[in-house]
């Protein structure tokens, strides 16, 4: 693996996470709700660089005790290669540094290679929010202690 640097996202990164969100996913968050998610209060954006090139992001929120994975990608040409990981250990010790004992998180049920990684993270479904996606996919609730 590439030497890594995850670093918080500036206003000038918004459209290329925007963009990487377009290839990653079939129901993409658009640029207001990555703008959005970048000026919310309780909110943290990290960016991961391998080799000089943007390679994934996620958004973390942390309010009181409870944090929450609002989106990690891994842009598709770099995945397999660690990058899912580095940024899951960067949000779970933003979110310790910040006081919270529980993280939640959802996923579609079809997204097999993220509920691996989550499971390998510790996280353990508590439930189901039924047509959670614009398709009406089913998405599994997830929650881990810190």
């Amino acid at each position: 693996m590439e030497k890594i640097t995850i670093r918080p996202w500036t206003e000038q990164d918004i459209d290329i996470v925007t963009e990487m969100e377009a290839r990653c996913f079939s129901d993409p968050w658009n640029k207001e709700a990555m703008t959005a998610s970048y000026l919310a209060p309780f909110t943290h954006c990290f960016l991961l660089e391998a080799g000089g090139q943007v390679c994934g992001y996620c958004i973390l929120s942390v309010l009181f005790e409870d944090a929450e994975v609002l989106n990690i990608a891994v842009d598709l040409p770099h995945r397999k290669q660690g990058y899912g990981n580095a940024l899951m250990n960067a949000m779970h010790e933003k979110a310790i540094a910040l006081g919270a004992e529980k993280c939640f998180l959802e996923v579609r049920e079809s997204n097999l290679s993220a509920i691996t990684l989550y499971k390998k993270y510790g996280y353990e479904q508590y439930g189901v929010r039924k047509r959670y996606y614009e398709d009406g996919e089913d998405a599994l609730a997830m929650k881990k202690t810190l």
